[in-house]
């Protein structure tokens, strides 16, 4: 990517080396700090690309600041407000799929289960929601960031208890279709087709992909197919 554009990866509140506030995750707060950020780098406009909870923010951004994003690619998740409700009682590859949810907007008894057994519970995120294996040394790294501070892992969850504040957001965003570009990127085990269907209602310039053999996990399973999608969407 950065041999084509100026590239800006952003750690955002609660994530890597960023401060973790208590409060402001909720993704219209985040997005307007990242539009904040990108305007102290210099950048009125830019192009923007989120993965998971990046794709919540990056939907969210292009929603609440429509004269901002020059295009936007959104990998492989769902978005709460925007998707159906889960039901309870699903097939257990729905439940091995999206069973975190829930589990991760508790508040206090999540954190006191998984402290100290990070690699336990995120080995098994990672495990199950990836038709390519991980490498070990992306793995141990994304565990150990959650691991080495315990405002890590308390803001990581911070962002599923944010799902209520999401939800009305989305439910007001999602009466305005959004009318920049619009790339999805999604495996074939991940999200797959679900992905296009969520965005083809709130979008009106919508260009769509499934990656075969892939899972959630896009960027570490497939960077070169994904970068097939992406550079020429960017270019263009």
């Amino acid at each position: 990517m950065a041999e084509h554009f100026r590239v800006i990866a952003v750690d955002p509140r609660g994530v890597g080396p960023s401060d973790k506030p208590h409060g402001g995750y909720d993704t219209g707060t985040v997005a307007a700090e990242l539009v904040a950020l990108m305007r102290a780098l210099g950048h009125e406009r830019f192009a923007m690309a989120g993965h998971d909870v990046g794709m919540w923010i990056g939907y969210a951004l292009a929603a609440d600041h429509r004269d901002v994003l020059e295009r936007l690619a959104l990998l492989d998740a769902t978005i709460p407000g925007l998707a159906p409700d889960i039901p309870l009682f699903g097939s257990e590859a729905h439940n091995d799929l999206l069973w975190h949810f829930a589990f991760n907007r508790k508040r206090s008894v999540n954190e006191q289960l998984v402290r100290g057994r990070e690699h336990i519970y995120y080995g098994d995120q990672f495990r199950q929601k990836a038709a390519r294996p991980l490498p070990d040394s992306a793995v141990a790294f994304y565990v150990e960031s959650l691991a080495r501070d315990p405002e890590a892992l308390r803001a990581s969850f911070d962002y599923y208890r944010a799902t209520d504040d999401n939800i009305a957001q989305n439910h007001r965003r999602k009466r305005h279709p959004l009318t920049l570009p619009v790339l999805s990127v999604a495996g074939a085990h991940g999200q797959g087709q679900r992905l296009a269907d969520l965005l083809g209602p709130v979008t009106e310039q919508l260009d769509s992909a499934v990656l075969p053999d892939c899972g959630h996990y896009v960027p570490e399973e497939h960077p070169d197919a994904l970068l097939e999608h992406l550079l020429p969407f960017l270019h263009h």
